[in-house]
């Protein structure tokens, strides 16, 4: 048994469908962006922690595309920091700090 309604809400379901479709595809955008932030993120870590082992032990920085070096000691320690502007289309600048015993 079907019931009909007082107006006309012929449509509806599609309107409303065509009016979440642009949120829903707004949110999974912002969801691979953090998460490509967070994976670059790691990826730097992991290259700050290779450079101050290196430089500790007296080689050259490995190379992390894109990235800037500075180092610092501070007593036994010997600390590298790697500062890299973000491969997306947002104003945002990654950095990461290891240190390595000299």
């Amino acid at each position: 048994m079907r019931f009909r309604s007082e107006g006309n809400e012929r449509g509806s379901v599609t309107a409303e469908f065509a009016a979440v479709i642009p949120a829903v595809m707004l949110v999974l955008a912002g969801c691979m962006v953090c998460f490509q932030l967070a994976s670059q993120q790691l990826r730097l870590q992991d290259a700050a922690a290779v450079t101050a082992r290196s430089l500790s032990r007296g080689d050259s920085a490995p190379a992390f595309p894109g990235a800037s070096v500075t180092t610092r000691s501070d007593g036994d320690l010997l600390c590298a920091r790697l500062t890299l502007a973000a491969q997306l289309p947002l104003l945002i600048e990654l950095s990461a700090e290891s240190c390595a015993l000299a």
